[in-house]
């Protein structure tokens, strides 16, 4: 990957939508090698998607809560479980699994206090590794790769 790569990828960042004609004339290119470097970087998993980006708040998921999760089960099979569950959560934006403690942590995007007091209570909570929870609401948004 060279300096004319990264440049690619940095304008796809900001607009994944840009046409290839338009690309090109940012990098400094014809179309053709624009779209053959394109092409690369998906073949080499360096792109793996495009998306959309949405308003959380007009898509009725404006409050967004950082949570994190200690377990007190350690074997293969609940840990695996436990990954499976959380992560087939709508209301779970990211979800890592971290070195040292906490063992988790979550971003959980739903309409409001009530939905994620509904959502901890029901969902997190009642899983049976969960041994501590800890919830931490956005104040702001300062940078984001959203």
């Amino acid at each position: 990957m060279d300096s004319l790569d990264r440049e690619i990828l940095f304008h796809l960042r900001q607009d994944g939508r840009l046409t290839n004609v338009e690309l090109a004339k940012r990098v400094g290119l014809t179309p053709p090698p624009c779209l053959r470097r394109v092409k690369r970087l998906e073949d080499a998993g360096i792109i793996t998607g495009y998306r959309a980006r949405i308003d959380p708040a007009a898509a009725g998921r404006g409050f967004d809560v950082v949570v994190s999760l200690e377990i007190s089960v350690n074997d293969l099979r609940t840990v695996e479980e436990l990954e499976t569950a959380i992560s087939s959560y709508d209301e779970v934006v990211e979800f890592h699994r971290l070195f040292g403690r906490p063992d988790y942590l979550l971003r959980v995007a739903v309409e409001d206090q009530e939905a994620f007091e509904t959502f901890l209570t029901t969902r997190i909570m009642g899983l049976r590794a969960v041994a501590r929870v800890d919830s931490h609401l956005i104040m702001k948004k300062i940078k984001t790769d959203d």
